[in-house]
């Protein structure tokens, strides 16, 4: 089993990871006013560049039935990169598990006109496989196929309730082929100064 995660997914772009990490933030990495925020293509991310606290509500148990739900806090900063064709965030948590170090790679393919997301945690060192998606119907969405305990399962992923200062992350395994969603994760993002 894979440590799931909330920027997550990956696959062979080590090489740019790397480069993103240590490309650093600019002063035009400043969010844009609500009013200039497009809401899809290129710039469905742009809400989310900068610095945030980050308030998580975990299952502990997923996919088992279990109702038991644990809290903590982490940060999370995210800039752009590529003129905004792609954008890179790193999370820092100390949960009940243990400490979490990731970063999510986002990049835009402007022909299929939509992200995919890939989540590396620096506890394994490789990029998961991504998860695909777009914005629509008023959140981000996005998809993957994965194991979980040996099982197939789906994995989405839902970015809603955008604001300036706060947006809400979740995450969701489905066991029926994408019939009925388990949440499993739930992260409320406030942006920090």
């Amino acid at each position: 089993m894979r440590a799931i995660h909330p920027f997550h997914s990956g696959a062979s772009a080590i090489g740019l990871g790397l480069a993103l990490l240590f490309g650093g933030a600019r002063a035009a990495d400043v969010p844009p006013s609500p009013e200039a925020q497009a809401t899809s293509g290129q710039s469905a991310f742009d809400f989310l560049i900068g610095n945030w606290k980050v308030h998580n509500r975990r299952l502990s148990r997923p996919l088992s039935g279990s109702t038991s739900w644990y809290e903590f806090d982490g940060t999370s900063v995210a800039r752009k990169v590529w003129d905004g064709r792609a954008n890179m965030d790193e999370y820092e948590a100390d949960s009940p598990s243990g400490h979490i170090e990731g970063m999510t790679v986002r990049l835009y393919d402007s022909k299929a006109g939509q992200w995919s997301l890939y989540w590396a945690n620096a506890k394994d060192g490789k990029l998961e496989q991504p998860t695909v998606g777009e914005f629509k119907n008023g959140r981000d969405e996005f998809y993957d196929h994965e194991r979980f305990d040996g099982r197939a399962i789906f994995v989405r992923y839902l970015w809603s309730e955008i604001k300036p200062i706060s947006c809400r992350w979740e995450q969701a395994f489905s066991v029926d082929g994408g019939g009925t969603w388990e949440t499993n994760w739930i992260m409320e993002l406030t942006r920090s100064q």
